[in-house]
């Protein structure tokens, strides 16, 4: 009888260690069903919506593009001018600024004039330019001034028209 009380308890130590180790297991798999269906479900969600939200994007670019026919922002008349090396003025001429200017006019007979008056627009433009110091320009507010300096310069050579803006295609200092 001592005999069939010790196996007992041991038969009742097995079966309680496999009940943690089966539950374990059943709440592993519950847990990467109830993962995976919730995974599934947020692709599916984000796939609706998104599709819908794509939808809305592409409306809204084909309006901005139909918007951007109407208005004409192309300048017709640029004339592009050769580059300008300069020193800068200070710094014992240790600074350099290379810089491209294209400059949108009025018409094309502005266009033929700026032709015309090459050597006097690049000798005013290099005088102004090597006027300035690193510490004027460096800035957007400094190129933003040299622009319009520039701009008043250049009409003031013109007779026919005028400039209307000024574009650095290139600007570096160094």
């Amino acid at each position: 009888m001592a005999a069939e009380q010790d196996s007992k308890p041991e038969e009742a130590l097995e079966e309680t260690e496999a009940a943690p180790k089966s539950s374990s297991k059943k709440f592993i798999l519950i847990g990467l069903v109830v993962l995976l269906l919730s995974g599934g479900g947020f692709a599916g969600w984000k796939f609706l919506w998104a599709g819908k939200a794509s939808e809305k994007d592409d409306q809204a670019a084909v309006k901005t593009e139909e918007a951007l026919e109407d208005v004409d922002t192309s300048p017709e008349f640029i004339y592009e001018m050769e580059p300008f090396i300069v020193n800068l003025l200070g710094d014992r001429g240790k600074r350099y600024l290379k810089t491209k200017l294209d400059l949108e006019v009025e018409s094309e007979d502005v266009n033929s004039e700026l032709k015309k008056r090459t050597p006097q627009l690049r000798d005013a433009i290099l005088l102004l330019l090597t006027s300035k110091t690193f510490e004027e320009i460096c800035k957007p507010e400094g190129k933003i001034q040299l622009r319009n300096e520039l701009i008043a310069r250049i009409n003031q050579l013109l007779q026919g028209g005028a400039v209307r803006t000024l574009y650095f295609t290139e600007f570096v200092v160094q």
